[in-house]
C-alpha cells in the first residue's frame, strides 16, 4: 500500500533523483468542444478528496513543458480525448504495454496537437519514465469552437472521472 507523502517529503525525494506519487494529467483544449474532455475530467477530480501524493494537472495543450512532471512521478495517469473508433463518450483505459501499443499503432491517437508520444519517448530516453502509467481515453463527438463538451462526451467525462477515482483507490 502506498502511504501519502507530504509535499516537502516529495520535493526532497524528487531532488534526490527519486520519483514519487501519482500524476494525473488532463490534456486538451477547453475551447474546442470535446477536445477539452481531459481538462474537464481534471476539473471534476479537483472537488474530490485525494491523498497528498496525487497531483492533478491541467496540461491544456502543453507538450514538453510536462516532461519534468512526468519524469518525477512514480505513477502517471493521462486523460485525453482519443480516437477510439467507438461511440462518442466511450471511455477506454490502456495500461502500460497496451497504452504503448495504442499510441504507437495510430498516426494520431490524440485528436489535438499535443504529441503525448513524444513526451513519453523523451522520458524513456532519459531513463525517467514512470514505472506505472495509464491512458484514459474518451471518444469525442464534436471538435470545434465551444467551451462545453457534447452531451454524450459530458457523460463520458463523468465516467472517466469515476474510472480515475477507482484507479487511484485501487492502487497498490
Amino acid at each position: 500500500m502506498n502511504l501519502p507523502v507530504s509535499r516537502c517529503e516529495r520535493d526532497a525525494h524528487i531532488a534526490s533523483g527519486g520519483a514519487t506519487g501519482t500524476l494525473v494529467i488532463g490534456i486538451g483544449n477547453s475551447l474546442m468542444g470535446d477536445d477539452g474532455a481531459g481538462i474537464h475530467v481534471i476539473s471534476r477530480l479537483t472537488g474530490v478528496s485525494l491523498p497528498d501524493d496525487i497531483e492533478l494537472v491541467d496540461g491544456g495543450t502543453l507538450s514538453f513543458t510536462l516532461l519534468e512532471r512526468v519524469e518525477n512521478a512514480a505513477r502517471l495517469i493521462i486523460v485525453d480525448a482519443a480516437a477510439l473508433d467507438a461511440e462518442p463518450g466511450t471511455v477506454q483505459v490502456f495500461h502500460e504495454s497496451a497504452m504503448d501499443e495504442f499510441l504507437n499503432s495510430r498516426s494520431r491517437p490524440s485528436v489535438h496537437e499535443v504529441n503525448l508520444l513524444d513526451v513519453l519517448t523523451a522520458a524513456r530516453l532519459r531513463g525517467r519514465m514512470p514505472a506505472r502509467y495509464s491512458l484514459v481515453g474518451i471518444q469525442p463527438e464534436f471538435i470545434g469552437w465551444s467551451s462545453e463538451p457534447s452531451a454524450r462526451v459530458a457523460a463520458g467525462i463523468e465516467r472517466a472521472a469515476e474510472t480515475i477515482s477507482n484507479l487511484l483507490e485501487n492502487a497498490a
